[in-house]
């Protein structure tokens, strides 16, 4: 399966799913790495992994559907068969949705429907709640609204800071991003 995985940050998602044995011994080939951010940490680690990188920032196009048009184009000739997102930061529109519906998967640090959007993590902690999670989910028109492929908790302690929770929650995506994407494989 030839992937494309979107990131905008420090790609601890990213290292998961490139790092990961099972996937590769399954035909995982991410081709490229589409980042939004010029000074992302996640570029120097596909760059240490020989994936190729492509970095395209929103503020260089005069609207989404241009933006969207310019990652379409770069994909094709890659022939990618599914898009990861891995800490994207950016809402897919439907210019990216049309042409890979049904194909693009998103992870998400909350139990969705709870705490969609930015800052999941400390929004569930502020408020005081016994559990969050992590989802995995396809992508549509919706912020984190698409349908769920996989859901898991992580419980949050009386003793938690927003740091050891969010250590918590990223080991749980770290865990079982790989799983989904090798079920994907398997089917």
């Amino acid at each position: 399966m030839r992937v494309a995985i979107f990131a905008s940050g420090n790609g601890t998602n990213f290292e998961a799913l490139a790092d990961d044995q099972k996937l590769k011994d399954a035909g995982l080939e991410i081709e490229l790495l589409v980042c939004d951010q010029v000074n992302a940490p996640v570029i120097d680690k596909a760059k240490k992994r020989n994936i190729l990188v492509y970095v395209n920032s929103l503020k260089d196009y005069p609207d989404r559907h241009l933006y969207e048009q310019a990652i379409i184009d770069k994909l094709a000739p890659l022939k990618i068969e599914y898009i990861l997102l891995a800490g994207y930061m950016k809402v897919v529109t439907t210019t990216l949705l049309s042409k890979y519906a049904g194909r693009i998967i998103n992870i998400h640090p909350s139990k969705l429907p709870k705490y969609s959007g930015l800052d999941s993590i400390e929004r569930a902690f502020d408020a005081h709640e016994k559990e969050t999670g992590v989802t995995i989910h396809y992508i549509d028109e919706g912020v984190d609204t698409g349908p769920i492929i996989r859901q898991e908790t992580v419980p949050i302690f009386a003793d938690d800071t927003v740091e050891t929770l969010e250590a918590r929650v990223h080991e749980k995506e770290h865990q079982i991003y790989p799983e989904v994407v090798l079920e994907l494989l398997n089917k």
